[in-house]
Parts: C-alpha cells; sequence; structure tokens
C-alpha cells in the first residue's frame, strides 16, 4: 500500500505498535543478511517492509492523535508517539542499509568476513509445491527443535505474516524468512525450496586498519541491536536502571563511529580501490541512527514518565516477548554459569541482561561465562515457547510488569 493512500480508520494502537516492533527487529535481521549475502532479494524485501513500516506509522499516529482529548492525555501519550518514531527510524536505517546492495555502493569482503560472527544466518526461499511443509503446520514440522532454525516471516501473496507461530501452516509459493545457524539453515532451505543452499564466499583483510574499522563496526552491530531490547525492557517493566544502560550504549556507539572514521580514513590510502570503502561508511553511518532510535524508545522512562500501558501490552504481544524472571534459591540456574546449562541451546532464549540481587549492578550482554546466583534477575528475550522452559530453569513464573 502507498502511504499516500492511507486514510484515518479505526485501528488497535496495541496491535500497530507490536506490528512495529516485530517489523523494526525483523528489518534489522534481514538488512545485515542482504549485505552479507550480497543478496539483492533480500534488500528488496527490506524495502517492501520498509513500506509496510510507513504506513504502520501513519495508522499509529493518527490514531494517537484522536485519543489525546485533554493535556493529561497529551503527556501520557507523546513517549508512545516517540516509540512509533524510533520504530520509523529503524526501518528507514535498514533501507540505507539494503541500499547498499541494491545500488551496489561497495563492502570490502572483509566486512562478509566479519559479520557471520555477528549474526545468525538470514535467508529467503520459496516453498516448493512437492516440498515435504508444503500445507503442513510449523507444529507438524517441528523445525526449530529438530534444526534449530525459525521461520521469522511469511510473505504469501503481497501480504506478510512477522509473527508465524506453531499453528501458522505453511503454503506452496510461501516466501519465508529463515534464521539459524547455517548447518541447521542448509537442511531447511532445500526441504523447503528443493535446491541446495549456497553460503556465502567471504575472504580476510590483510590490512590492519581495515580489519580494527570491521571490527568496529560488527561491535556498533551487536550493541545497537542490544540497545533495542534493552529499550523495549526498560518501556515494558518500567525499569530506569534498564534505560540507564540503553544510554550507555548509545554513548559507546557514538565513540565507536569516531574510531571506526578514523581507522576508515587509514585504510583508504592502502586498499586498491578507496572506493569500495562507501558502503563501510554507509552501513556505520545506519547503525548509529539504530542506537539513536533505542535511546529514544527508552527516553520517556529516563524522563520518569509512566509507560502508557498500551506499550507495555504491545511488547507483550509482540513476535519475541521479552521477560524478567528471578533465579530461585534451588533451581538449576543458581550458582552455575549461562555456558553450564547451555541457556541459549537449551531454550532458545537469549539472556540480554541480569541485575545482581538487592538492586545491584547490571551485567549488559551477558556471555556463556557470567555465573548466576540466587536472587539474580534475569531479562531474556525468546518466543513464547522457550520463555515457558527459560521459567521453569529459574524456579519463578514469568514476570511482565514491575
Amino acid at each position: 500500500m502507498d502511504p499516500r493512500d492511507v486514510e484515518y480508520e479505526p485501528v488497535s494502537v496495541k496491535a500497530v505498535l507490536a506490528e512495529m516492533k516485530d517489523t523494526a527487529e525483523l528489518l534489522i535481521d534481514l538488512s545485515y543478511s542482504a549485505v552479507l549475502h550480497r543478496s539483492t532479494d533480500i534488500a528488496e524485501e527490506v524495502l517492501e517492509l520498509e513500506d509496510r513500516m510507513d504506513v504502520l506509522q501513519l495508522q499509529a499516529r493518527m490514531s494517537l492523535l484522536m485519543a489525546a482529548r485533554t493535556p493529561d492525555d497529551a503527556e501520557a501519550l507523546a513517549p508512545v508517539l516517540g516509540v512509533v518514531g524510533a520504530a520509523e527510524k529503524i526501518s528507514d536505517a535498514a533501507g540505507d542499509i539494503a541500499k547498499i546492495v541494491l545500488e551496489d555502493i561497495g563492502l570490502p569482503d572483509a566486512m562478509r568476513a566479519a559479520l557471520p560472527e555477528a549474526v545468525e544466518t538470514v535467508v529467503r526461499g520459496t516453498v516448493a509445491a512437492d516440498s515435504a511443509y508444503a500445507g503442513e503446520t510449523l507444529a507438524a514440522v517441528n523445525m526449530e527443535t529438530e534444526t534449530g532454525v525459525r521461520v521469522i516471516a511469511i510473505r504469501r501473496q503481497g501480504d506478510w505474516i512477522t509473527n508465524p507461530d506453531h499453528e501458522t501452516t505453511l503454503e506452496a509459493g510461501d516466501v519465508v524468512l529463515l534464521r539459524g545457524l547455517e548447518e541447521g539453515i542448509a537442511t531447511v532451505y532445500e526441504t523447503a525450496t528443493g535446491t541446495a543452499y549456497e553460503p556465502p564466499e567471504i575472504s580476510e583483510s590483510t590490512i590492519e586498519d581495515l580489519e580494527r574499522a570491521v571490527d568496529s563496526i560488527v561491535l556498533m552491530k551487536n550493541m545497537s541491536e542490544l540497545a533495542v531490547d534493552l529499550a523495549y525492557g526498560a518501556v515494558l517493566f518500567d525499569s530506569e536502571g534498564v534505560a540507564e544502560e540503553v544510554a550507555e550504549l548509545e554513548a559507546e556507539v557514538d565513540a565507536l563511529e569516531s574510531r571506526f572514521e578514523a581507522w576508515t580514513l587509514r585504510a583508504a590510502s592502502r586498499v586498491e580501490d578507496p572506493i569500495s570503502l562507501r558502503g563501510l561508511m554507509h552501513l556505520a553511518g545506519a547503525t548509529e541512527v539504530i542506537s539513536d532510535a533505542a535511546l529514544e524508545i527508552s527516553e520517556g522512562v529516563l524522563r520518569g514518565m509512566d509507560t502508557h500501558p498500551v506499550v507495555a501490552a504491545a511488547v507483550e504481544e509482540s513476535d519475541e516477548i521479552i521477560v524478567r524472571l528471578t533465579v530461585g534459591a534451588g533451581s538449576p540456574l543458581a550458582n552455575a554459569t549461562l555456558g553450564d546449562k547451555m541457556v541459549r541451546t537449551e531454550t532458545g532464549m537469549r539472556v540480554i541482561a541480569v541485575r545482581r540481587p538487592d538492586g545491584g549492578e547490571w551485567v549488559v550482554s551477558p556471555g556463556p561465562a557470567t555465573k548466576l546466583t540466587p536472587g539474580d534477575v534475569i531479562i531474556a528475550k525468546g518466543t513464547r515457547a522457550a520463555a515457558e522452559q527459560l521459567s521453569e530453569l529459574a524456579g519463578e513464573p514469568q514476570d511482565y510488569h514491575d
């Protein structure tokens, strides 16, 4: 739909915000995957979704304007408009990343060598008529459990399904977006499409300054994505502590961009074709915009403004939910590391932050070596089924609100 054709109609703001969150996160995945695979197909899907986001943000803004009838309404809804605008910024940044591929701006192979370490593989394929998946629900094919690959979105006759669940049926002709490790991707892609999966070819750089620039941009990407996750968590749990971590991450991304620019300029004198570095500059700029957008999402919390219930409800209903759990004294997680219990592998949940007991310090982006203790508060992201598994491990019921 052309955004210029959108007219006001009553819509559920909660549903629109949930779809905007899902779409923004999907766009980040797809845009970097388009760069990694030099895939014009995936890049074009990004622009299609960017157009969809334009429509969603207009619908959300019109509904919010209609709802603001008093100064108190305006004060309560102002942070919601901030969340809408931030999701739109993420969408625009993802579109800019996709254009690196579509406009052949140029990107050194060193970038593609580094990205596989930073992202799970995302591929696009069309379900063949004779595929074993055609006509089956996601629950029936049990794809995620058996292969570790997840269908993150489906485009069917021009319409998007951005939150497919176990009841969603795959149909012949569906364009599916798959995310997971390459071993599983190869199996699922061939089963779905009937053709073999061909991983991207990569090569290493021998220019030290260029390697440093690439390392910086990969770190910027990881920090920006984490900032977005934490920002939604800050809004959901009305947590000023989490919002402050978002602000710290945004400041670090700014500092990394400055160092990235210096290393890229030094590398320009040593590469055969300096024009090939233009794509790196575009990628860094778009990544920095994503971190800025994360800060905008959490700005209301930082300013002491109460989170509007519609935003928390939208985050709850989105594709990948965010949960907060407390590690029980007798739980399997108590006094064990995340790696010991293989939390990511066994449950599919990604722990994005841990707060030590009694309002202690935050551990942002914990790794396999991070040890959990009784009373630790975990903020994690994943599917509802995965959240239930993690809840059982933690020995505490899931918590969506303060």
